[in-house]
């Protein structure tokens, strides 16, 4: 590439800036609509985070990254390295490992992979690929530029390369192995010039996932704090970078006279007949993923049910919402307790032909449910309510459902399952979901009703040959945590000598609520296992495998 420098510097004096050969209102206008767009899509992005249960999603990430143990970090590096070296987009692994390592073990794992990756690309550039890769940098004479700035100041020009956008950090790996500068410079220039903007992603990922953990613990006042303390640590780290960044370009254009518009790669190698560079290009781009954002965001609030799917159910703060009442109304389950005990047996299976066939119990004990004192009833009257208002809808959902050959509840459309807002409690209309995580999960806090709720699946606790009532809730409750963690492997399976424990994924969807309460996944399933107590008690502490869950229609002939 030296060889070209000299013919590049004189047509350099004489090119004008591609913006310049625009006019000047076109461009301005291109670069607002870019700027409104990126508005669009940071506020979009955290209307979704808001909207959707994104907490589950990074639970289940950093729990599956918690399974490989010690190994977990180096695995992480590996996969920046390979990332690295294929020039694919890193950031979203820089944002992923604050969620997953904390903020400054996050930052450590990043920059190791991040230089191990420039380090790899610079040998390939230099010895493995060279004749490739200088063929490729031959083609775009602009990069001339950097050649000579970087054999003129060495390292330091490396360094205010890596603080400056101007070139593209994946370019800049590859291009440095064709300059003559050495490699131990060169890569401990970057490894120290490229914190900044690694410490920013990384606070971003560690920022989300402390601030979900921060509402998921309940602690609401202290929750607020840390998230002030989150966001306002994220600005400044954000404001620092992009501070830095102005004054290394800066020092760029001075010293080399590159900015970020002048090494964008030409298109052709005829700089004298090079298409301008349209500027609406770049604010075409930003706009349409605005637009992606947007539609994300109504799909989210409107039909959540398309895209809560990818996340899993939400993470709720569990708080105790309402007072025990000795003396008050109560609701008369025994319709719903005589149809359980005809219709399920002791594996709880259900009898969905015999309901077929006499329907009109569940129908009238359902309709009931429509004129039950809701706002009057205590504590134990509510969650008795509601778990059996849940599982008689579910029953009723299938029973009625045309196709009476249903294989699993799945097999009912989305909108006509779960989210469908149909069910009517005390006044009250609302769909499945709602009745458990708006209802539930939020004013009890009771992570034992996930033992409770049956959905019509195999892979559910079994549902009950009674109903549930106000005297005896917390009595059944305790006896389906037992089912679920002595009965069968379904739910629970324990290899002391392995120190393995498989567990229902019910576990893992609805992790945030069982820490709640017992601070760790472990120490909850070991209050129902003595011999897993045991273990933890001595401090081997196993890993956690999540069982199949499987979705079959929870049939008397799926549970023989």
């Amino acid at each position: 590439m030296n060889a070209q420098t000299n013919d590049i510097r004189g047509s350099k004096e004489t090119r004008s800036d591609t913006a310049c050969d625009y006019p000047g209102s076109s461009f301005r206008a291109a670069i607002w609509v870019k700027r409104v767009s990126l508005v669009v899509i940071v506020l979009g992005m955290l209307l979704l985070v808001r909207i959707l249960p994104t907490g589950n999603a990074i639970q289940a990430v950093v729990g599956w990254v918690e399974q490989l143990g010690v190994f977990a970090p180096f695995a992480f590096v590996g996969t920046y390295l390979v990332v690295t070296v294929f020039m694919l987009p890193a950031w979203p692994l820089s944002v992923a490992a604050g969620a997953l390592f904390g903020l400054f073990a996050g930052t450590a794992a990043v920059a190791t992979g991040a230089t191990l990756g420039m380090a790899a690309t610079f040998l390939i550039g230099r010895y493995l690929a060279r004749p490739a890769v200088e063929r490729k940098f031959r083609q775009y004479p602009r990069f001339t530029a950097i050649d000579r700035a970087v054999g003129e100041g060495g390292w330091k020009i490396v360094a205010l390369l890596r603080l400056s956008p101007a070139v593209p950090f994946n370019l800049q790996n590859y291009l440095y192995g064709l300059t003559a500068i050495r490699l131990w410079p060169c890569i401990l220039a970057s490894a120290v010039a490229i914190l900044p903007g690694t410490f920013m992603y990384v606070y971003l990922g560690y920022a989300g996932h402390a601030g979900l953990s921060a509402v998921s613990a309940a602690q609401s006042e202290r929750g607020m704090g840390q998230w002030a303390l989150l966001v306002i640590g994220l600005l400044a780290t954000i404001v620092v970078t992009i501070y830095v960044t102005k004054l290394a370009r800066r020092a760029i254009q001075e010293q080399t006279q590159v900015d970020a518009p002048s090494v964008l790669p030409d298109t052709k190698p005829d700089t004298e007949s090079r298409a301008p560079m349209n500027p609406w290009l770049g604010a075409g781009a930003a706009a349409t993923a605005a637009v992606v954002v947007i539609v994300a965001v109504g799909c989210a609030q409107f039909r959540s049910s398309l895209l809560a799917r990818f996340f899993g159910p939400p993470t709720v703060s569990m708080n105790e919402a309402y007072a025990a009442k000795v003396e008050g109304p109560h609701f008369d389950h025994a319709p719903f307790d005589g149809i359980l005990r005809k219709y399920v047996n002791d594996k709880g299976g259900v009898d969905y032909a015999g309901l077929r066939a006499n329907p009109e119990p569940l129908r009238e004990y359902v309709a009931s449910l429509a004129g039950a004192p809701f706002a009057e009833l205590g504590r134990d009257e509510k969650l008795a309510l509601l778990i059996n208002a849940y599982n008689s809808f579910t029953l009723e959902l299938i029973v009625d459902w045309p196709d009476k050959d249903i294989r699993s509840i799945q097999d009912i459309p989305s909108d006509k399952r779960w989210d469908d807002k149909r069910w009517k409690i005390g006044g009250n209309v609302w769909s499945l979901n709602q009745i458990e995580h708006d209802q539930i999960r939020p004013n009890f806090r009771e992570p034992n009703v996930h033992w409770a709720l049956v959905c019509a699946a195999v892979g559910c606790p079994p549902l009950r040959a009674e109903a549930y009532t106000s005297a005896h809730i917390e009595d059944q409750l305790e006896d389906q945590a037992r089912i679920v963690h002595t009965n069968g492997s379904r739910w629970f399976q324990f290899e002391t000598e392995a120190r393995l424990l498989r567990l229902t994924s019910l576990y893992k969807w609805y992790g945030s609520d069982f820490k709640q309460v017992a601070g760790d996944v472990l120490d909850y399933a070991a209050r129902y296992s003595p011999e897993l107590a045991k273990v933890i008690k001595a401090g081997q502490r196993p890993n956690i495998e999540w069982l199949d869950y499987d979705w079959a229609l929870n049939s008397q002939e799926n549970l023989n």
